[in-house]
């Protein structure tokens, strides 16, 4: 039997109309079928405290893990939730994703070309002066919110004369000058984001305004198929036939035969042709984009005097149709497709492929380039975009934008315009890699190194990090590029067997295809030394650390691949620094203070610690925060780390949060003076510490991951010791 799980944002659903419906067509149709929010997921025993329609009432009950989900609560209000509902979804099959709003879908469909003639021209408005550009050529402009529902907010607004304008709303109509319309849009555009159109309408023999709704769902064998077609008619004195505003709808035939007469039946079968050939086009494009499929959309089209279709928006999850008794119609299709879905999973995912390897053989020149590993990532990846930007236009991620619900808007944003692609993939269980790359799949892949992040949800297990690492591996082009690190050990559990395409070594101790060496810290960086096409050069990096000579090696290696010469690789590797990343603030008395506060786990602090002890002058004094997500291995690791400050011959050794005193225990332990080691969970005592501690010509580390606050601890200091 298969169990479907309605996904919702509100805890009650009696307050959800359709949750009775559904519950009662999935048992008449042989299915299980449970409501229940994502607060109520539990992932460590797989199971739900769920909803379950039974004896005429709604009761809780525990439930497991259903075969698919049925997600029918607000994007905006379910987004609190995201983090869960990104792991249901790297589990269980979601019948339908969001297609965007208005705005994102007919950008879409204008990029795709193939629906772009019945497209109206559409413009955000960014100012009111762009809006006066835009009246002053279409004369007739309808204003709406970008996110609109129901026919809410719009406002249709005619120029009359040189300043004066006609503005409709609902069933008011009110008069403005220049200066009074000015103020209304002001108004508005304060509360959001509105987009401008000009003004297309259809009209009726008796002068009413009407456009058409087209229903369109997939149903019980996976094929799109029309629920209903029918026509929205305005009430008299309004233009917005929507139902919400007080429109009417009639029965489909009678509305054509008697506005079309002969026509009707030609008018009948391209609305039916057109609802169902985008439905197909949409579905290609969510596939392509972001390896997603839909189930349901609603489309609403008028038709001009040369009866030529418009489109006005496209509706994800469209309302039921208010008439004619087809809400059990649309209740039918939407359960029978979960069941199909349910059943169904490998015949999609290859059918996604398909569509994906179909698009990108027209773009098979693009370099797309994902980054992953367990450090270095946002610093490859600006190293990458900053030597490839001096050549190409490209597009690149934003810093630390790594999840696939990033990846998804990379997909949307990415134009052929663009020149090279550069994206960083995260990774925090297994199988999210693989949703990065069906949704922007990369020809050249960089696997940085292979660490202990993340590694206590892998039962603390490197060779489950290594694995799930190599789902981009397996997720990439085939016959692309692969870089990975020689030097790093757990990188020789990476996948690499069957990967067919070329790979490209990277490191400083073994020989490798990109070698650096006579390494040596400057004032704000490294220098290095490297062979590269056939001759001997020096680099230099804005940022210090040998682990960063690793990841501008992995930028020379794409950008070498990629043809770039070696002045450009030079002048790219001069690069804009990702923020609270080893940046150095001067302070007063000859104090330095290294501020490296965005991720930490055992390699990047013992990667802080080396560079400590190499720019040090007089003391050396480390402030070590906790790190997450060791798991097992956490007591291990926090030995290691505290020998380690020892024998780098750290002056002050300061731990700070919970059990990070098994750092502090470690140093003594091996030798290291208990007065010269302190640990807090208190920030204030800490810092209270510091002002007493902290001597003329001392360099301070603050090490810890952006979850503990550690910045707060760096900006302590800079004021304090403030120049």
């Amino acid at each position: 039997m298969t169990i479907i799980g309605m996904l919702h944002h509100r805890l009650d659903p009696t307050t959800v109309l359709k949750s009775y419906a559904y519950a009662a067509v999935a048992k008449a149709e042989g299915a299980q079928f449970f409501y229940f929010t994502p607060k109520s997921v539990d992932f460590a025993k797989r199971s739900i405290q769920a909803k379950v329609y039974e004896n005429g009432q709604w009761q809780e009950k525990t439930m497991p893990f259903p075969d698919v989900i049925y997600n029918a609560g607000s994007p905006e209000k379910l987004s609190v939730s995201q983090a869960i509902i990104d792991r249901l979804k790297e589990e269980i099959p979601f019948t339908t994703h969001s297609i965007g709003n208005k705005w994102n879908v007919m950008k879409r469909l204008k990029e795709a070309q193939e629906f772009e003639q019945y497209l109206i021209p559409s413009e955000i408005v960014k100012n009111v002066e762009l809006f006066h550009k835009f009246i002053q050529y279409y004369k007739k402009v309808v204003f709406k919110p970008i996110d609109g529902r129901k026919g809410k907010g719009i406002y249709f607004i005619t120029k009359v004369g040189k300043i004066h304008y006609e503005v409709r709303k609902d069933q008011t109509t009110n008069y403005y000058s220049q200066q009074q319309l000015d103020a209304l849009l002001n108004e508005q555009l304060a509360t959001g984001t509105f987009i401008m159109q000009p003004y297309i309408q259809s009209v009726t023999k008796s002068g009413q305004v009407y456009d058409f709704r087209l229903h369109v769902q997939k149903n019980g064998e996976g094929k799109w198929v029309i629920t209903t077609v029918y026509p929205r008619i305005a009430p008299a004195g309004s233009i917005i036939p929507n139902i919400n505003n007080g429109g009417y709808t009639n029965y489909l035939d009678p509305f054509l035969e008697q506005e079309f007469q002969e026509e009707a039946y030609n008018i009948r079968r391209m609305l039916e042709h057109f609802s169902l050939a985008l439905a197909h086009h949409l579905d290609e494009i969510q596939m392509v984009k972001f390896g997603e499929v839909i189930d349901e959309i609603g489309i609403d089209v008028g038709l001009d005097q040369h009866q030529k279709i418009w489109m006005y928006e496209v509706n994800w999850r469209p309302g039921c149709p208010p008439a004619f008794y087809l809400e059990l119609d649309v209740v039918i299709n939407s359960i029978r497709y979960a069941m199909y879905l349910a059943n169904h999973q490998k015949q999609l995912k290859q059918e996604i492929v398909q569509q994906k390897s179909k698009h990108l053989a027209t773009k098979k020149s693009l370099p797309i380039i994902a980054i992953t590993g367990s450090a270095g990532k946002t610093t490859t990846k600006a190293f990458v975009g900053s030597i490839l930007s001096k050549k190409w236009n490209i597009f690149e991620s934003k810093d630390y934008w790594n999840t696939t619900e990033h990846t998804k808007k990379h997909a949307e944003e990415i134009n052929d315009t663009h020149q090279a692609v550069v994206l960083e993939y995260g990774m925090a269980y297994p199988g999210i890699i693989t949703n990065h790359c069906s949704i922007i799949q990369p020809n050249i892949s960089i696997v940085t190194n292979i660490g202990l992040a993340h590694v206590g949800n892998f039962d603390g297990d490197v060779k489950g990090v290594a694995k799930a690492k190599s789902e981009l591996i397996h997720g990439m082009d085939q016959q692309g590029v692969l870089i990975i690190n020689k030097d790093d050990d757990n990188s020789k559990f990476l996948e690499i067997e069957q990967f067919q395409g070329k790979i490209l070594t990277v490191g400083l101790q073994h020989d490798a295809d990109y070698r650096a060496y006579d390494l040596r810290y400057k004032e704000m960086g490294m220098s290095f030394k490297m062979q590269l096409q056939g001759q001997e050069i020096e680099l230099y990096i804005p940022i210090l650390g040998q682990h960063h000579v690793y990841n501008a090696l992995n930028a020379v290696a794409v950008a070498d691949y990629l043809g770039f010469s070696p002045l450009d690789i030079q002048a790219g590797l001069n690069f804009k620094k990702p923020p609270r990343r080893l940046t150095l603030y001067h302070c007063r008395d000859g104090i330095t203070l290294i501020d490296d506060t965005v991720h930490s786990h055992p390699q990047g602090v013992r990667a802080a610690i080396d560079v400590l002890t190499n720019i040090a002058k007089q003391r050396k004094v480390a402030i070590i925060g906790q790190m997450r997500e060791l798991g097992i291995l956490r007591e291990e690791e926090y030995r290691k780390v505290g020998e380690y400050a020892y024998e780098a011959g750290i002056d002050e050794l300061i731990t700070y949060g919970f059990r990070t005193d098994e750092i502090s225990n470690a140093a003594i332990a091996k030798g290291m003076d208990p007065s010269k080691v302190h640990h807090f969970i208190n920030k204030d005592q800490l810092h209270a510490l510091l002002e007493q501690l902290v001597q003329p010509n001392d360099t301070i580390l603050v090490k810890g991951a952006s979850k503990t606050n550690m910045f707060e601890t760096v900006k302590f200091l800079d004021q304090t010791f403030k120049e």
